[in-house]
């Protein structure tokens, strides 16, 4: 069966990824849009020959939809997932889950009780390169030291409703810092202890509250530990993760994966281009099976409490000056 889909939120996210991931999946029908912005709805409505709304709830009332795409702004995609929920609908949800521990929790139980499904993006989980971290770490001994990073340049971190904390939620941390969050999550697991500082301090010449830059030290009880460097305002664009264990060394980059010797020589090396598009549309095939119960979830509301446990922990550092435990807070 062929399931009805929607987007809500037509931003760059929406438009290069969810979009083309919805129009190659043999899965779904896209058959409405919705934004606060009319033009773009109106562009996009005859573009793609769907029903545009500039309201959402105009929408869930006006459309018989299986799953909606939401790619909200963070303060605002609570309401669209209640408001999915009450009218039955599925939810694939762009990251974060929620802005808080606390909301996370509240809105894992409405949608429980709605009985929907919701899975969030997390589009690396699909793609192949980075699914082979676990297998090639298992070949690098034992794991000692874990360095990632994922940074960008923006000009003005000021700008739009990302640089401010009562829209966004934070900055970078839960923000971009929500994949290597999830991938450090995903490849050892919750953390027992982070350390964090942040700073909204690049554009002094600017007022925004939302870090534009972080550096968490994390460990564990097994003696693994490692730093996460997030930044909105270091160029170049850069992300990666490295391990370092006592026989070798994974590198993982975007759109690349290598083993090395611990003197840094190639063993193996894995590489994809063009893997977006597809990463995308393995996503909403994947959620299709969720739906109709052929397919485990691998990121749905509980498994985020995780996320915004840490998250909330690298504030809670940030401010303290001190360490947390983030298993502690959930």
């Amino acid at each position: 069966m062929t399931l009805r889909a929607a987007v809500v939120g037509l931003g760059s996210q929406a438009r290069e990824d969810h979009l083309p991931g919805l129009a190659a999946s043999d899965a779904v029908e896209l058959v409405a849009v919705c934004d606060d912005n009319p033009e773009l709805v109106h562009e996009l409505q005859y573009q793609l020959h769907v029903k545009g709304y500039t309201d959402y709830r105009e929408m869930f009332a006006g459309e018989a939809l299986d799953l909606v795409v939401v790619c909200v702004p963070h303060h605002v995609g609570r309401e669209v997932i209640e408001t999915a929920a009450e009218h039955g609908v599925h939810v694939l949800k762009e990251k974060p889950f929620a802005t808080s521990l606390d909301d996370a929790r509240e809105l894992s139980a409405i949608c429980d009780e709605a009985g929907i499904k919701v899975m969030v993006t997390l589009q690396r989980r699909f793609n192949p390169i980075y699914s082979s971290f676990t297998q090639l770490s298992d070949q690098v001994g034992t794991p000692i030291v874990v360095d990632a990073q994922y940074t960008l340049h923006i000009d003005d971190p000021s700008e739009g409703w990302r640089g401010r904390v009562a829209q966004a939620g934070g900055g970078c941390v839960i923000d971009m810092g929500y994949h290597l969050v999830d991938m450090i999550l995903w490849y050892f697991g919750l953390p027992d202890r982070i350390l964090a500082d942040t700073s909204a301090t690049a554009r002094p010449d600017r007022s925004y509250d939302a870090e534009d830059t972080a550096l968490v030290h994390f460990s564990y009880e097994t003696g693994l530990y490692g730093s996460l460097l997030l930044s909105r305002f270091i160029g170049p664009k850069t992300e990666q993760i490295r391990l370092v264990g006592s026989k070798g060394i994974v590198a993982l980059e975007r759109g690349r994966i290598r083993r090395l010797d611990n003197h840094g020589e190639v063993i193996e090396s894995l590489a994809r281009e063009q893997s977006w598009p597809a990463a995308a549309t393995a996503q909403i095939d994947h959620f299709a099976r969720v739906i109709d119960g052929t397919r485990p979830n691998p990121s749905a509301p509980a498994d985020h409490l995780a996320h915004l446990a840490f998250i909330t922990a690298c504030y809670q550092s940030a401010r303290q000056r001190a360490s947390v435990n983030p298993k502690e807070l959930l």
